[in-house]
């Protein structure tokens, strides 16, 4: 108890000696704070991917058997569509009620980079790999979850003695670059004091901007807000789970979340946390947080709506109740479909409008934002696995004890 109170006491200590520094007039602190950041983020990152894969592979030859495996899917698919549902649909009722888009019009014209092709159909593509190394080599996650699942699933069709060897060979990489991940912990708060740097740097920085488009900036935070702070602590009651708990357990990987604006870099964190701290069973942990990195994406998809609604009204577009109704599933879909896309939701945003004929230029006016919201976006997402592998686990251990209840 007294080293997690240590922990988030110099996490927070990190964060509030950040943010003074980053005021004061002394250039040296940027530049030390731009390569120390990168350092932190590229660690992060080149655990990621492997972890990913070993993850997944271990738990999947771990199993009993393939219904084991189905039971796990359905259920993180379950919640996972049902929370980023809710993240859409909120993100529709606070523009329509905040209406942003009536401060902010398309006479301000400012560059966009062009965004890449996406489409559903090199979404699915993007699935299955030319080859093994290539997944690895680009971070498609997608690729690397496909490879280690039908892995494990084959190797759960051997004999025994073979499965066994193949299950304890996996096993033991994935511990050991847990064993890596620990000493992350260890220097969290050196990367949360160069974060907080850079986050009030971008903040001074854009000032002027943030002012302009205040209140589209509000309805992008506030829906992130009512999803972490209303919408998913009321379904972890439900489930008879204590948000305060969960959250308290979970804090070092929202921190690093929130600096480093990935889940899958942050899933090292997760996966300690959520075991060492929360007490949630390994198999569960392993198989659904490297899962929900890749799937589950609530504040994309408030995001992907809000700034779909706002640039397309700001031209002029208007949208009745039963046309936005379409726009909350696509968002959901976007959402879903984001994960290996670098700035996702910003490039799935622009090729929706590109699709309906609108300008790009107020989505210009809105990049200079973006780093700032996917900081909040990327910490609702973990918060958001922690929240479905919490449920999903404590329904698996519920299950689990019935028929010993009844005998």
């Amino acid at each position: 108890m007294k080293l997690k109170l240590t922990s988030s006491f110099g996490n927070f200590a990190a964060l509030l000696l950040g943010v003074i520094a980053s005021l004061l007039p002394f250039p040296f602190i940027f530049q030390a704070a731009d390569h120390i950041t990168d350092v932190f983020i590229n660690f992060l990152q080149l655990l990621g991917p492997p972890i990913i894969f070993l993850s997944i592979i271990a738990t999947v030859t771990n199993m009993n058997s393939l219904s084991e495996a189905k039971v796990l899917v359905r259920k993180i698919l379950k919640y996972t569509l049902l929370t980023t549902l809710i993240a859409a649909t909120i993100g529709a009722g606070l523009f329509f009620f905040i209406r942003p888009a009536e401060l902010s019009h398309a006479h301000t014209l400012i560059e966009t980079p062009t965004s890449p092709i996406i489409t559903y159909l090199s979404f699915v593509k993007s699935i299955i790999p030319s080859n093994f190394a290539e997944a690895f080599l680009k971070d498609n996650v997608l690729g690397i979850a496909f490879i280690a699942t039908i892995l494990g699933v084959s190797i759960l069709q051997l004999k025994e003695t073979q499965k066994e060897l193949l299950s304890s060979f996996f096993q033991a990489l994935f511990q050991t670059l847990l064993k890596i991940s620990t000493g992350i912990i260890k220097l969290l708060p050196i990367g949360v004091f160069f974060f907080s740097v850079k986050l009030g740097q971008i903040l001074q920085q854009n000032a002027s901007e943030m002012h302009s488009l205040l209140m589209y900036t509000i309805c992008v935070i506030s829906a992130n807000l009512i999803q972490g702070f209303i919408v998913l602590p009321i379904i972890l009651k439900r489930k008879g789970i204590s948000p305060l708990k969960l959250a308290k357990a979970m804090m070092p990987a929202l921190t690093t979340a929130f600096f480093t604006k990935s889940s899958s870099a942050t899933l090292p964190l997760s996966l300690q946390c959520s075991k060492s701290n929360f007490k949630i069973s390994e198999k569960t942990a392993n198989f659904s947080f490297p899962l929900c990195s890749i799937i589950n994406m609530n504040g994309c998809a408030a995001f992907i709506l809000i700034t779909t609604l706002f640039v397309s009204a700001s031209y002029g577009v208007t949208f009745s109740v039963m046309q936005i109704l379409p726009w909350i599933f696509i968002s959901t879909l976007a959402a879903i479909g984001n994960a290996g896309v670098p700035m996702g939701c910003y490039f799935l945003t622009s090729a929706l409008l590109v699709a309906m004929n609108v300008p790009l230029h107020v989505l210009g006016m809105i990049l200079p934002l973006y780093a700032f919201f996917d900081m909040v976006e990327t910490c609702l997402n973990v918060w958001s696995d922690s929240s479905i592998t919490a449920i999903v686990d404590k329904e698996i251990k519920e299950s689990q004890a019935e028929p010993v209840q009844a005998t």
